[in-house]
């Protein structure tokens, strides 16, 4: 997945779940909850949304679970001379 690309409308609706999750309870939501609320009644579904984000850098997770994902800052492109 290229990191420059836009969200999909389900993930920002996921990375705004998370971000008012963690404020609200001091973690990440569980798969199920996450599903619950943005509409995927697969929890495979909501995994592999979660590892995209993750695989961009915009969550990480802190054990296995993934009610312990953080939010991450992006980091910027890199610019400068490409070699080939």
């Amino acid at each position: 997945m290229r990191p420059d690309r836009a969200l999909s409308v389900r993930q920002e609706a996921i990375m705004r779940l998370i971000r008012s999750w963690i404020i609200e309870h001091g973690e990440g939501p569980t798969i199920r909850e996450i599903g619950a609320r943005v509409g995927l009644s697969s929890t495979s579904s909501v995994a592999y949304q979660l590892r995209q984000l993750e695989e961009r850098g915009l969550i990480s997770r802190t054990g296995r679970e993934w009610s312990s994902c953080r939010l991450e800052t992006p980091k910027p492109p890199r610019r400068g001379l490409r070699s080939r």
